[in-house]
Protein backbone atom coordinates (compact mmCIF):
# COMPACT_ATOMS: atom_id res chain seq x y z
CA UNK A 1 0.00 0.00 0.00
CA UNK A 2 1.35 3.42 -0.92
CA UNK A 3 1.80 5.89 1.94
CA UNK A 4 -0.86 8.57 2.32
CA UNK A 5 0.33 12.06 1.33
CA UNK A 6 -1.38 13.57 4.38
CA UNK A 7 0.43 11.54 7.02
CA UNK A 8 3.22 9.60 5.25
CA UNK A 9 1.86 6.35 6.71
CA UNK A 10 1.04 3.14 4.87
CA UNK A 11 -1.61 2.36 7.51
CA UNK A 12 -3.87 5.25 6.58
CA UNK A 13 -6.88 4.35 4.44
CA UNK A 14 -10.18 5.87 3.41
CA UNK A 15 -13.27 4.89 5.35
CA UNK A 16 -15.27 4.28 2.16
CA UNK A 17 -14.73 4.33 -1.58
CA UNK A 18 -15.65 7.61 -3.25
CA UNK A 19 -16.95 5.93 -6.41
CA UNK A 20 -19.33 3.88 -4.30
CA UNK A 21 -20.48 7.06 -2.56
CA UNK A 22 -21.26 8.67 -5.91
CA UNK A 23 -23.23 5.68 -7.11
CA UNK A 24 -25.12 5.25 -3.87
CA UNK A 25 -25.91 8.90 -3.30
CA UNK A 26 -27.45 9.81 -6.66
CA UNK A 27 -29.24 8.54 -9.68
CA UNK A 28 -27.62 8.88 -13.08
CA UNK A 29 -29.26 12.23 -13.86
CA UNK A 30 -28.23 13.79 -10.54
CA UNK A 31 -24.72 12.41 -10.94
CA UNK A 32 -24.43 14.16 -14.29
CA UNK A 33 -25.59 17.40 -12.71
CA UNK A 34 -23.05 17.03 -9.89
CA UNK A 35 -20.22 17.28 -12.41
CA UNK A 36 -21.36 20.86 -13.05
CA UNK A 37 -21.95 21.79 -9.44
CA UNK A 38 -19.41 23.83 -7.52
CA UNK A 39 -20.38 22.35 -4.15
CA UNK A 40 -23.92 23.70 -3.85
CA UNK A 41 -23.98 26.69 -6.17
CA UNK A 42 -27.50 25.89 -7.35
CA UNK A 43 -28.88 26.05 -3.81
CA UNK A 44 -28.23 29.75 -3.20
CA UNK A 45 -27.10 32.94 -4.91
CA UNK A 46 -23.32 33.31 -4.74
CA UNK A 47 -23.00 36.73 -3.10
CA UNK A 48 -25.61 38.15 -0.69
CA UNK A 49 -24.74 41.82 -1.20
CA UNK A 50 -26.20 44.68 0.85
CA UNK A 51 -28.78 46.89 -0.83
CA UNK A 52 -27.86 50.17 -2.45
CA UNK A 53 -24.86 51.60 -4.27
CA UNK A 54 -22.15 53.99 -3.09
CA UNK A 55 -21.78 57.30 -4.94
CA UNK A 56 -18.23 58.34 -5.89
CA UNK A 57 -17.44 61.75 -7.39
CA UNK A 58 -14.63 62.18 -9.94
CA UNK A 59 -13.01 65.48 -10.97
CA UNK A 60 -10.09 66.41 -13.22
CA UNK A 61 -7.66 69.24 -12.42
CA UNK A 62 -6.22 70.61 -15.67
CA UNK A 63 -6.30 73.62 -17.96
CA UNK A 64 -8.87 73.90 -20.74
CA UNK A 65 -6.03 74.14 -23.25
CA UNK A 66 -2.90 72.12 -22.51
CA UNK A 67 0.08 74.45 -21.98
CA UNK A 68 3.28 73.72 -23.88
CA UNK A 69 5.70 74.18 -20.98
CA UNK A 70 3.88 72.72 -17.98
CA UNK A 71 4.26 69.03 -17.23
CA UNK A 72 3.11 66.90 -19.05
CA UNK A 73 2.77 69.70 -21.59
CA UNK A 74 2.32 69.46 -25.34
CA UNK A 75 3.94 66.03 -25.64
CA UNK A 76 0.78 64.44 -24.19
CA UNK A 77 -2.77 64.18 -25.52
CA UNK A 78 -4.39 65.30 -22.28
CA UNK A 79 -8.05 64.95 -23.39
CA UNK A 80 -7.31 61.38 -24.51
CA UNK A 81 -5.65 60.75 -21.16
CA UNK A 82 -8.77 62.01 -19.34
CA UNK A 83 -10.91 59.75 -21.53
CA UNK A 84 -8.72 56.78 -20.57
CA UNK A 85 -9.06 57.56 -16.86
CA UNK A 86 -12.81 57.95 -17.24
CA UNK A 87 -13.29 54.64 -19.06
CA UNK A 88 -11.11 52.80 -16.54
CA UNK A 89 -13.25 54.10 -13.69
CA UNK A 90 -16.53 53.47 -15.50
CA UNK A 91 -15.57 49.86 -16.23
CA UNK A 92 -14.59 49.31 -12.60
CA UNK A 93 -17.78 50.98 -11.34
CA UNK A 94 -19.91 48.67 -13.47
CA UNK A 95 -18.12 45.64 -12.03
CA UNK A 96 -18.31 46.81 -8.42
CA UNK A 97 -21.81 48.25 -8.45
CA UNK A 98 -20.69 51.84 -7.81
CA UNK A 99 -22.62 54.91 -8.91
CA UNK A 100 -20.06 57.17 -10.57
CA UNK A 101 -20.55 60.94 -10.91
CA UNK A 102 -17.87 62.16 -13.34
CA UNK A 103 -17.43 65.88 -13.94
CA UNK A 104 -15.95 65.94 -17.43
CA UNK A 105 -15.47 69.72 -17.42
CA UNK A 106 -11.96 70.27 -15.97
CA UNK A 107 -11.37 72.36 -12.85
CA UNK A 108 -8.56 74.94 -12.83
CA UNK A 109 -9.64 77.80 -10.53
CA UNK A 110 -9.72 78.23 -6.74
CA UNK A 111 -13.30 79.45 -6.93
CA UNK A 112 -14.31 76.18 -8.63
CA UNK A 113 -12.61 74.21 -5.85
CA UNK A 114 -14.54 76.23 -3.26
CA UNK A 115 -17.80 75.41 -5.05
CA UNK A 116 -16.85 71.73 -5.23
CA UNK A 117 -16.04 71.59 -1.52
CA UNK A 118 -19.34 73.23 -0.60
CA UNK A 119 -21.22 70.71 -2.76
CA UNK A 120 -19.39 67.83 -1.09
CA UNK A 121 -20.24 69.25 2.31
CA UNK A 122 -23.93 69.61 1.51
CA UNK A 123 -24.27 66.18 -0.16
CA UNK A 124 -21.38 63.96 0.93
CA UNK A 125 -20.64 61.09 -1.46
CA UNK A 126 -19.02 57.82 -0.39
CA UNK A 127 -15.73 59.05 -1.80
CA UNK A 128 -13.90 61.43 -4.10
CA UNK A 129 -11.30 60.80 -6.82
CA UNK A 130 -9.24 63.77 -7.94
CA UNK A 131 -7.17 63.32 -11.10
CA UNK A 132 -4.32 65.85 -10.89
CA UNK A 133 -3.24 66.28 -14.50
CA UNK A 134 -1.07 69.39 -14.57
CA UNK A 135 2.01 70.43 -12.61
CA UNK A 136 0.99 74.08 -12.23
CA UNK A 137 -2.37 73.20 -10.63
CA UNK A 138 -1.16 71.06 -7.71
CA UNK A 139 -2.03 73.77 -5.21
CA UNK A 140 -5.67 73.00 -6.00
CA UNK A 141 -5.04 69.44 -4.74
CA UNK A 142 -3.61 70.86 -1.54
CA UNK A 143 -6.71 73.03 -1.16
CA UNK A 144 -8.98 69.98 -1.49
CA UNK A 145 -6.97 67.94 1.02
CA UNK A 146 -6.92 70.79 3.53
CA UNK A 147 -10.65 71.50 3.43
CA UNK A 148 -12.43 68.22 2.57
CA UNK A 149 -12.73 66.97 6.17
CA UNK A 150 -13.01 63.21 6.64
CA UNK A 151 -14.32 62.44 3.16
CA UNK A 152 -12.30 59.47 1.80
CA UNK A 153 -10.35 60.99 -1.10
CA UNK A 154 -7.93 59.57 -3.65
CA UNK A 155 -5.56 61.95 -5.43
CA UNK A 156 -4.36 60.33 -8.66
CA UNK A 157 -1.23 61.50 -10.48
CA UNK A 158 -0.29 59.97 -13.84
CA UNK A 159 3.29 61.35 -13.81
CA UNK A 160 2.01 64.90 -13.40
CA UNK A 161 3.82 65.89 -10.21
CA UNK A 162 7.33 66.04 -8.78
CA UNK A 163 8.53 64.88 -5.35
CA UNK A 164 7.53 68.14 -3.67
CA UNK A 165 4.02 68.00 -5.16
CA UNK A 166 3.50 64.37 -4.18
CA UNK A 167 3.79 65.17 -0.46
CA UNK A 168 0.14 66.21 -0.77
CA UNK A 169 -1.98 64.28 1.74
CA UNK A 170 0.90 62.06 2.77
CA UNK A 171 0.03 62.26 6.47
CA UNK A 172 -3.65 63.17 6.15
CA UNK A 173 -6.20 60.58 7.32
CA UNK A 174 -8.87 59.55 4.81
CA UNK A 175 -6.54 60.55 1.97
CA UNK A 176 -4.36 58.48 -0.34
CA UNK A 177 -2.17 59.80 -3.11
CA UNK A 178 -1.66 57.28 -5.91
CA UNK A 179 1.13 58.33 -8.26
CA UNK A 180 1.70 55.80 -11.04
CA UNK A 181 1.87 55.63 -14.81
CA UNK A 182 -0.48 52.61 -14.62
CA UNK A 183 -3.93 54.03 -15.34
CA UNK A 184 -5.40 50.63 -14.47
CA UNK A 185 -4.59 51.34 -10.82
CA UNK A 186 -7.63 53.62 -10.75
CA UNK A 187 -9.77 50.48 -10.62
CA UNK A 188 -8.16 49.57 -7.31
CA UNK A 189 -8.62 53.15 -6.07
CA UNK A 190 -12.33 52.79 -6.72
CA UNK A 191 -12.32 49.36 -5.07
CA UNK A 192 -10.84 50.90 -1.89
CA UNK A 193 -13.62 53.51 -1.76
CA UNK A 194 -16.19 50.79 -2.41
CA UNK A 195 -14.71 48.74 0.44
CA UNK A 196 -15.06 51.62 2.89
CA UNK A 197 -18.74 51.89 1.95
CA UNK A 198 -19.31 48.12 2.06
CA UNK A 199 -17.85 47.73 5.53
CA UNK A 200 -20.30 50.38 6.74
CA UNK A 201 -23.20 48.63 5.01
CA UNK A 202 -22.48 45.00 5.89
CA UNK A 203 -24.15 42.84 8.52
CA UNK A 204 -22.35 39.78 9.83
CA UNK A 205 -24.37 37.09 11.59
CA UNK A 206 -22.88 36.09 14.97
CA UNK A 207 -24.19 32.73 16.16
CA UNK A 208 -23.17 32.69 19.82
CA UNK A 209 -24.62 33.07 23.30
CA UNK A 210 -28.30 33.02 24.09
CA UNK A 211 -29.74 36.41 23.15
CA UNK A 212 -30.55 38.64 20.19
CA UNK A 213 -28.61 41.89 19.94
CA UNK A 214 -26.53 44.04 17.62
CA UNK A 215 -23.12 45.62 18.02
CA UNK A 216 -21.16 47.95 15.75
CA UNK A 217 -17.45 47.80 14.98
CA UNK A 218 -15.95 51.14 16.00
CA UNK A 219 -14.26 53.04 13.18
CA UNK A 220 -15.39 50.45 10.61
CA UNK A 221 -19.18 50.54 10.83
CA UNK A 222 -19.87 46.84 10.25
CA UNK A 223 -22.83 45.52 12.23
CA UNK A 224 -22.57 42.23 14.11
CA UNK A 225 -26.07 40.76 14.34
CA UNK A 226 -26.18 38.24 17.20
CA UNK A 227 -28.61 35.33 17.45
CA UNK A 228 -28.70 32.49 20.02
CA UNK A 229 -26.41 29.57 19.33
CA UNK A 230 -29.40 27.21 19.70
CA UNK A 231 -30.85 28.59 16.45
CA UNK A 232 -28.26 26.65 14.45
CA UNK A 233 -29.34 23.28 15.85
CA UNK A 234 -32.99 24.17 15.31
CA UNK A 235 -32.39 25.01 11.67
CA UNK A 236 -30.21 21.95 11.13
CA UNK A 237 -33.15 19.66 12.02
CA UNK A 238 -35.12 21.14 9.12
CA UNK A 239 -32.53 20.24 6.45
CA UNK A 240 -33.49 17.12 4.56
CA UNK A 241 -30.94 14.98 2.70
CA UNK A 242 -32.29 15.90 -0.73
CA UNK A 243 -30.82 14.56 -3.96
CA UNK A 244 -29.15 17.91 -4.55
CA UNK A 245 -27.50 17.94 -1.14
CA UNK A 246 -26.35 14.35 -1.65
CA UNK A 247 -24.95 15.37 -5.03
CA UNK A 248 -22.96 18.18 -3.43
CA UNK A 249 -21.62 15.80 -0.75
CA UNK A 250 -20.63 13.30 -3.44
CA UNK A 251 -18.78 16.01 -5.35
CA UNK A 252 -16.84 16.97 -2.22
CA UNK A 253 -15.80 13.34 -1.83
CA UNK A 254 -14.96 12.96 -5.52
CA UNK A 255 -12.69 16.02 -5.61
CA UNK A 256 -10.72 15.14 -2.47
CA UNK A 257 -7.25 13.66 -2.94
CA UNK A 258 -8.03 11.24 -0.15
CA UNK A 259 -10.72 10.58 2.44
CA UNK A 260 -8.99 9.58 5.67
CA UNK A 261 -11.33 9.49 8.68
CA UNK A 262 -14.81 10.79 7.66
CA UNK A 263 -17.72 8.53 6.77
CA UNK A 264 -20.31 9.11 4.06
CA UNK A 265 -22.72 10.41 6.69
CA UNK A 266 -20.08 12.78 8.11
CA UNK A 267 -19.72 14.43 4.70
CA UNK A 268 -23.48 14.67 4.29
CA UNK A 269 -23.83 16.40 7.67
CA UNK A 270 -21.04 18.81 6.69
CA UNK A 271 -22.97 19.83 3.57
CA UNK A 272 -26.10 20.31 5.66
CA UNK A 273 -24.11 22.73 7.83
CA UNK A 274 -23.42 24.80 4.70
CA UNK A 275 -27.15 24.93 3.95
CA UNK A 276 -27.90 26.04 7.52
CA UNK A 277 -25.32 28.83 7.32
CA UNK A 278 -26.82 30.14 4.10
CA UNK A 279 -30.40 29.89 5.37
CA UNK A 280 -29.60 31.74 8.59
CA UNK A 281 -27.78 34.53 6.75
CA UNK A 282 -30.69 34.93 4.38
CA UNK A 283 -33.25 34.91 7.19
CA UNK A 284 -31.36 37.55 9.17
CA UNK A 285 -30.38 39.72 6.16
CA UNK A 286 -26.65 39.22 6.73
CA UNK A 287 -23.74 39.02 4.29
CA UNK A 288 -21.40 36.86 6.38
CA UNK A 289 -21.34 34.59 9.42
CA UNK A 290 -19.26 33.88 12.53
CA UNK A 291 -20.06 31.02 14.91
CA UNK A 292 -19.10 29.91 18.42
CA UNK A 293 -18.07 26.59 16.87
CA UNK A 294 -15.14 25.29 18.95
CA UNK A 295 -15.60 21.64 19.91
CA UNK A 296 -18.70 20.87 17.84
CA UNK A 297 -19.39 17.19 17.15
CA UNK A 298 -20.33 17.98 13.52
CA UNK A 299 -18.17 21.05 12.80
CA UNK A 300 -18.80 23.75 10.22
CA UNK A 301 -15.22 23.52 8.85
CA UNK A 302 -16.18 22.27 5.40
CA UNK A 303 -19.08 24.73 5.16
CA UNK A 304 -16.80 27.63 6.09
CA UNK A 305 -14.22 26.58 3.49
CA UNK A 306 -16.86 26.72 0.75
CA UNK A 307 -18.38 29.98 1.98
CA UNK A 308 -14.99 31.68 1.84
CA UNK A 309 -14.46 30.34 -1.67
CA UNK A 310 -17.73 32.05 -2.61
CA UNK A 311 -16.52 35.39 -1.23
CA UNK A 312 -18.58 35.19 1.96
CA UNK A 313 -17.03 35.97 5.35
CA UNK A 314 -17.08 32.86 7.56
CA UNK A 315 -15.12 33.37 10.78
CA UNK A 316 -14.31 30.61 13.26
CA UNK A 317 -14.93 30.94 17.01
CA UNK A 318 -16.91 34.20 16.48
CA UNK A 319 -13.61 36.12 16.39
CA UNK A 320 -14.36 39.80 15.70
CA UNK A 321 -10.81 40.60 14.56
CA UNK A 322 -10.70 37.74 12.07
CA UNK A 323 -14.17 38.68 10.84
CA UNK A 324 -13.15 42.22 9.89
CA UNK A 325 -9.80 41.08 8.49
CA UNK A 326 -11.61 38.59 6.29
CA UNK A 327 -14.13 41.20 5.14
CA UNK A 328 -11.35 43.59 4.10
CA UNK A 329 -9.44 40.83 2.31
CA UNK A 330 -12.50 39.68 0.39
CA UNK A 331 -13.49 43.17 -0.71
CA UNK A 332 -10.03 44.53 -1.55
CA UNK A 333 -8.44 41.54 -3.25
CA UNK A 334 -11.31 39.26 -4.25
CA UNK A 335 -9.62 36.31 -2.60
CA UNK A 336 -10.14 34.48 0.69
CA UNK A 337 -8.06 34.48 3.86
CA UNK A 338 -7.01 31.57 6.06
CA UNK A 339 -7.81 32.23 9.74
CA UNK A 340 -5.26 30.31 11.80
CA UNK A 341 -3.74 29.64 15.21
CA UNK A 342 -0.11 30.87 15.15
CA UNK A 343 2.67 28.57 16.39
CA UNK A 344 6.22 29.93 16.01
CA UNK A 345 8.93 27.50 14.93
CA UNK A 346 11.91 28.88 16.87
CA UNK A 347 14.41 26.53 15.19
CA UNK A 348 13.65 27.75 11.67
CA UNK A 349 12.34 31.19 12.73
CA UNK A 350 9.18 30.49 10.75
CA UNK A 351 5.51 30.70 11.67
CA UNK A 352 3.14 27.74 11.48
CA UNK A 353 -0.51 28.67 11.09
CA UNK A 354 -2.99 25.88 11.68
CA UNK A 355 -6.78 25.61 11.68
CA UNK A 356 -9.39 23.05 10.70
CA UNK A 357 -10.76 25.03 7.78
CA UNK A 358 -9.08 26.74 4.86
CA UNK A 359 -10.43 28.04 1.55
CA UNK A 360 -9.42 26.38 -1.71
CA UNK A 361 -9.65 29.29 -4.15
CA UNK A 362 -6.49 30.87 -2.81
CA UNK A 363 -5.72 32.85 -5.98
CA UNK A 364 -9.18 34.44 -6.15
CA UNK A 365 -12.88 33.72 -6.13
CA UNK A 366 -13.10 33.86 -9.92
CA UNK A 367 -9.82 32.08 -10.66
CA UNK A 368 -9.73 28.45 -11.82
CA UNK A 369 -7.11 27.35 -9.28
CA UNK A 370 -8.35 25.29 -6.33
CA UNK A 371 -5.87 23.98 -3.78
CA UNK A 372 -5.79 20.18 -3.34
CA UNK A 373 -7.35 18.87 -0.16
CA UNK A 374 -7.94 15.74 1.90
CA UNK A 375 -10.98 15.05 4.04
CA UNK A 376 -10.03 14.60 7.67
CA UNK A 377 -11.76 14.57 11.04
CA UNK A 378 -12.05 17.49 13.44
CA UNK A 379 -10.58 17.95 16.97
CA UNK A 380 -13.40 15.89 18.40
CA UNK A 381 -12.36 13.04 16.05
CA UNK A 382 -15.74 13.40 14.41
CA UNK A 383 -17.14 15.23 11.41
CA UNK A 384 -15.21 16.66 8.47
CA UNK A 385 -12.33 19.12 8.34
CA UNK A 386 -10.53 19.77 5.05
CA UNK A 387 -6.75 19.46 5.09
CA UNK A 388 -5.80 21.99 2.42
CA UNK A 389 -2.34 21.89 0.83
CA UNK A 390 -1.03 25.38 0.13
CA UNK A 391 1.35 26.02 -2.82
CA UNK A 392 4.94 26.04 -1.56
CA UNK A 393 7.31 28.92 -2.42
CA UNK A 394 4.44 31.27 -3.27
CA UNK A 395 4.34 34.75 -1.67
CA UNK A 396 1.97 35.20 1.26
CA UNK A 397 0.64 38.14 3.27
CA UNK A 398 -0.22 37.96 6.97
CA UNK A 399 -2.88 40.28 8.38
CA UNK A 400 -4.20 40.90 11.88
CA UNK A 401 -7.08 43.34 12.36
CA UNK A 402 -7.64 44.78 15.83
CA UNK A 403 -11.14 46.12 16.37
CA UNK A 404 -13.52 46.90 19.21
CA UNK A 405 -17.15 45.86 19.42
CA UNK A 406 -19.62 48.13 21.11
CA UNK A 407 -23.29 48.97 21.06
CA UNK A 408 -24.43 51.29 18.27
CA UNK A 409 -22.69 54.64 18.62
CA UNK A 410 -22.56 57.89 16.71
CA UNK A 411 -20.34 57.95 13.64
CA UNK A 412 -18.12 60.61 15.22
CA UNK A 413 -17.49 58.51 18.32
CA UNK A 414 -16.86 55.38 16.26
CA UNK A 415 -14.32 57.11 14.03
CA UNK A 416 -12.56 58.61 17.05
CA UNK A 417 -12.01 55.20 18.56
CA UNK A 418 -10.85 53.66 15.29
CA UNK A 419 -9.42 50.31 14.33
CA UNK A 420 -5.94 49.05 13.53
CA UNK A 421 -4.39 46.52 11.18
CA UNK A 422 -1.00 44.79 11.39
CA UNK A 423 0.48 43.43 8.19
CA UNK A 424 3.54 41.62 6.86
CA UNK A 425 4.75 39.51 3.95
CA UNK A 426 6.71 36.34 3.32
CA UNK A 427 6.45 33.03 1.49
CA UNK A 428 4.96 29.59 2.00
CA UNK A 429 7.62 27.11 3.18
CA UNK A 430 5.75 23.86 3.78
CA UNK A 431 2.53 22.04 4.64
CA UNK A 432 2.77 20.18 7.95
CA UNK A 433 1.96 16.46 7.77
CA UNK A 434 -0.35 14.91 10.38
CA UNK A 435 0.78 12.56 11.84
CA UNK A 436 3.43 12.77 13.14
CA UNK A 437 2.57 16.38 14.00
CA UNK A 438 -0.60 16.92 16.03
CA UNK A 439 -2.33 20.20 15.20
CA UNK A 440 -5.29 21.55 13.30
CA UNK A 441 -5.88 19.88 9.95
CA UNK A 442 -4.62 22.61 7.62
CA UNK A 443 -1.16 23.62 8.84
CA UNK A 444 0.91 26.01 6.75
CA UNK A 445 4.48 27.05 7.55
CA UNK A 446 5.56 30.49 6.32
CA UNK A 447 8.78 32.48 6.39
CA UNK A 448 8.27 36.19 7.12
CA UNK A 449 10.39 38.95 5.58
CA UNK A 450 12.58 40.83 8.02
CA UNK A 451 11.18 39.27 11.21
CA UNK A 452 14.04 38.53 13.59
CA UNK A 453 11.94 36.34 15.90
CA UNK A 454 8.50 35.03 14.89
CA UNK A 455 7.48 35.06 18.55
CA UNK A 456 7.14 38.83 18.05
CA UNK A 457 4.30 38.43 15.54
CA UNK A 458 1.27 40.28 16.87
CA UNK A 459 -2.19 38.89 17.37
CA UNK A 460 -4.01 35.58 17.21
CA UNK A 461 -6.22 34.13 14.48
CA UNK A 462 -4.30 36.19 11.93
CA UNK A 463 -5.08 35.64 8.26
CA UNK A 464 -2.73 34.11 5.71
CA UNK A 465 -3.52 35.46 2.22
CA UNK A 466 -1.82 34.15 -0.88
CA UNK A 467 0.05 36.89 -2.76
CA UNK A 468 1.74 40.21 -1.99
CA UNK A 469 -0.77 42.66 -0.55
CA UNK A 470 1.06 44.57 2.18
CA UNK A 471 1.44 47.84 0.33
CA UNK A 472 -2.19 47.87 -0.75
CA UNK A 473 -3.37 47.16 2.81
CA UNK A 474 -1.31 50.16 3.89
CA UNK A 475 -2.89 52.28 1.18
CA UNK A 476 -6.35 51.23 2.32
CA UNK A 477 -5.56 52.00 5.95
CA UNK A 478 -4.48 55.52 4.99
CA UNK A 479 -7.65 56.08 2.96
CA UNK A 480 -10.02 54.53 5.53
CA UNK A 481 -8.49 56.27 8.54
CA UNK A 482 -7.21 53.00 10.04
CA UNK A 483 -3.81 52.84 11.70
CA UNK A 484 -1.46 50.34 10.03
CA UNK A 485 1.64 48.83 11.65
CA UNK A 486 4.13 46.02 10.90
CA UNK A 487 3.03 42.59 12.06
CA UNK A 488 6.22 42.32 14.13
CA UNK A 489 8.01 45.48 15.26
CA UNK A 490 9.56 47.31 12.32
CA UNK A 491 9.76 44.15 10.24
CA UNK A 492 9.68 43.83 6.52
CA UNK A 493 9.98 46.03 3.47
CA UNK A 494 7.10 46.96 1.22
CA UNK A 495 6.61 45.39 -2.18
CA UNK A 496 5.55 47.46 -5.15
CA UNK A 497 2.36 45.76 -6.29
CA UNK A 498 -0.07 43.04 -5.30
CA UNK A 499 0.18 39.74 -7.13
Amino acid sequence: MNPCRCCQSSECRTTFHRRGFLAGAMGAAVAAEAGLLDFASSLFAADPKPAGKPLVRVVFLRSEVTPIVSWPGGNCDVPAQQALFTKTLQDAAAQLGVQLDVRSQPINKRSEIATLLETLKQSPPAGLIVCAMELELWELCNQIVRDKGNLPTVIYSHVSGFTSHLQCGRNTPYTYLGATQDAGWLAFALRMLHTIWRTKNTRILFVAGGDNRETTVAGVGTVFHWIPKARFAEEFKKVAATAEIRAAAALVAKNAQKIVEPSEDDILQAVKNYVVCRRLMEAENCQGIAIDCLGWHDPVCLAFSKLRDEGIVAACEFDANATIGMLLTHLLFQRPGFQQDPSPNTVNNTLIGAHCTSPLRLEGFDKPYQAPYLLRSYHTRTGVAPEVLWPVDKPVTILHAEVAMEKPVSAAKAEAKGAKIFVGQGRVVANIAQPPTGCCRTAVEIELDGVADTRDVKGFHQLFILGKHERMFRAYGQLAGMAVAPIAGNAGSLSATPS
